[in-house]
C-alpha cells in the first residue's frame, strides 16, 4: 500500500490561521504598539511599605503570644 492516498493525506501540513496582526507590517499599528507599553509603565505603583510593616507587627505579636503561652 505504499504511495496510497491515505499516506499522502497524512503527510500534508495544513496552515494554521493567524489571528494576530504583525504591527511591523503597518506603520500606524507599529507606532501604536511602540507607544502603548510606555503609557502603561508610567503609572505609579502603590507603596508596599504598609504591607511589610503590618507583616512585621503580626509576626512580633505571634512570637510574643507563643512565648507567653510556653511560659
Amino acid at each position: 500500500m505504499r504511495g496510497s492516498a491515505h499516506e499522502q493525506l497524512f503527510a500534508m501540513v495544513v496552515r494554521m490561521s493567524d489571528n494576530s496582526v504583525d504591527p511591523s507590517g503597518n506603520t500606524e499599528a507599529f507606532r501604536a504598539f511602540q507607544t502603548a507599553p510606555a503609557e502603561q509603565a508610567a503609572a505609579p505603583t502603590p507603596s508596599k511599605t504598609p504591607i511589610i510593616a503590618a507583616g512585621v507587627v503580626v509576626a512580633v505579636v505571634l512570637i510574643a503570644l507563643i512565648v507567653w503561652l510556653a511560659s
